[in-house]
């Protein structure tokens, strides 16, 4: 049975940090890409960031430097590092599983991120 479980979720103020992280089970950690993936109200779910291998990662336009992505293979857990968050990045953090190979997908439950102008 495949799990993704998020934790680090909550809420902070505008300009503080948080530390997601994923802990995943059930899935061969090193052929999937993990991703984190963020929806506010009343938007669609779009992409932070992405890691296959160390130094792969990619981010979405919005990030500017601000959040970093990291992977530990020893744990099965991929981490979100995010700093400098402003009200905007308010919303439900998700983290997802890609098979490199197979493409099949696989969600967590996800986080809530509450940032506080």
């Amino acid at each position: 049975q495949v799990q993704l479980v998020e934790s680090g979720g909550g809420l902070v103020q505008a300009g503080g940090s948080l530390r997601l992280s994923c802990a995943a089970s059930g899935i061969i950690f090193n052929f999937n890409i993990m991703g984190w993936y963020r929806q506010a109200p009343g938007k669609q779910r779009e992409l932070v960031a992405t890691m296959f291998r160390p130094g792969d990662a990619t981010y979405g336009d919005f990030v500017k430097g601000r959040f970093t992505i990291s992977r530990d293979s020893a744990k099965n857990t991929v981490y979100l590092q995010m700093n400098s968050l402003n009200a905007e990045d308010t919303g439900v953090y998700y983290c997802k599983a890609s098979h490199a190979f197979t493409g099949r997908d696989y969600w967590g439950q996800g986080t809530q991120v509450t940032v506080s102008s």
